[in-house]
């Protein structure tokens, strides 16, 4: 009898130590995760040439610190690429990372900095706004992110950079 009451004892403590280490997401959100949504641009036009939204998912993974794989796919749509997401209030930005972000912006992102990315914010500063201040120029643009109230996630896929009206853009809903 016991050795009954200890081990019943023990399953308890067991099932209150889970239960107070489960990750709250309303507390804590994080980016990752299945976002169930909404494709368009004009390259979803019907035949008849009318622009009709497509249904699409995107699958966000967290890859390492501000590292993200996005995999977004559709019936006739499919493409993963890595970015970079800052923290901005109840807001997260996404930006290029590797040959991307020197492609887009014109030099290699880190250029200047001395140990992590984010080791020098000074008080106040989101991850945001320290990336926008040390990484860009004024009217350098980016093309997503999510809405941490609302767990959205929206991107714009350049299908061609010199060529916006062939853009293809993704809104969608945290599942």
């Amino acid at each position: 009898m016991k050795n009954l009451v200890k081990i019943s004892g023990i399953v308890v403590a067991l099932l209150v130590l889970f239960t107070a280490c489960e990750k709250d997401e309303t507390n804590n959100p994080t980016v990752d995760g299945v976002y169930e949504g909404t494709l368009n641009g004009s390259q979803t036009k019907s035949t008849a040439e009318v622009a009709e939204s497509i249904p699409a998912t995107t699958e966000i993974t967290i890859t390492g610190e501000n590292g993200i794989r996005v995999h977004c796919y559709t019936e006739n749509f499919d493409t993963t690429f890595m970015m970079n997401y800052y923290m901005d209030n109840d807001s997260a930005h996404v930006c290029y990372t590797g040959d991307d972000f020197e492609e887009m912006y014109g030099h290699m992102l880190g250029e200047g900095h001395s140990g992590g990315m984010m080791d020098d914010m000074h008080d106040g500063e989101t991850e945001w706004m320290h990336h926008m201040s040390e990484e860009h120029n004024e009217g350098d643009e980016h093309f997503g992110g999510f809405d941490m109230t609302n767990h959205s996630f929206s991107y714009t896929f350049q299908m061609d950079m010199n060529d916006p009206s062939d853009d293809l853009h993704f809104q969608g809903i945290k599942q």
